[in-house]
């Protein structure tokens, strides 16, 4: 009798790399032209096109099935919003702020995130790709396969954010903040990695071969090792 195959479970972060699934398509749009978000509203199939709805204050929202385009969400105060199968492009969160925000099956295309805050929130099967996200804060956030992809992200705080679902491709974190994140298994290919804080928590990360030299200065700190820039 052949021994008997035992399956064995793939690790955390084999499992947790792989791409994004893609939001479900809604049945039929409606287009959105309210002037104002109501605190707490559900909102399905609805289309925000060329909307400005910027500085808005409305917590606990559900937004299901919505197709943003060029729609203005700039400074807006969003907590508690649940965004599930969104497709949200050219369109501005500039400085919106979610804390404990959900997003699940989402893409974020050629969007201004700048300064948005999206603290202590989940991130579920989401990606975002071409969109400007400099000083943007994920603070506390978890991250289940999540791609960014050629975003600027200069300057962005992940500070204990779960980021063991994360994956980015082209980005420059040039000055991004990591302090205490989680790191084990988050993957980097083709990043700017200047100036990174704090990659002392850095195990198990995946870092791409030709990324190693922008991140050759934060490695070194971490370590303890002074560099001089005159000759000895």
């Amino acid at each position: 009798m052949s021994p008997r195959r035992v399956s064995t479970p793939r690790s955390t972060a084999a499992r947790k790399a792989r791409e994004p699934r893609s939001p479900l398509p809604p049945s039929e749009v409606v287009l959105f032209e309210a002037a104002e978000l109501e605190p707490e509203s559900e909102l399905e199939g609805r289309a925000f096109y060329s909307l400005s709805l910027a500085g808005q204050d409305a917590d606990s929202m559900t937004f299901a099935q919505c197709r943003f385009r060029g729609a203005d969400l700039s400074s807006c105060r969003l907590d508690q919003v649940t965004m599930t199968d969104c497709l949200v492009t050219d369109s501005s969160l500039a400085n919106l702020r979610a804390d404990g925000g959900s997003m699940t099956r989402v893409r974020l295309a050629q969007c201004r995130m700048t300064g948005l805050t999206w603290a202590d929130g989940l991130m579920r099967d989401v990606a975002i790709a071409e969109c400007r996200a400099d000083l943007s804060a994920w603070r506390m956030t978890k991250f289940d396969a999540v791609s960014f992809v050629e975003c600027n992200l200069s300057g962005a705080d992940f500070t204990n954010a779960d980021l063991s679902g994360a994956v980015f491709r082209d980005c420059d974190l040039t000055g991004a903040v990591f302090h205490h994140a989680s790191m084990e298994g988050v993957r980097f290919r083709g990043c700017n990695l200047a100036g990174v804080g704090d990659v002392s928590n850095w195990k198990g990360a995946i870092v791409h071969h030709t990324d190693l030299m922008s991140l050759s200065y934060g490695l070194a700190r971490a370590a303890g090792i002074r560099i001089e820039d005159e000759d000895l």
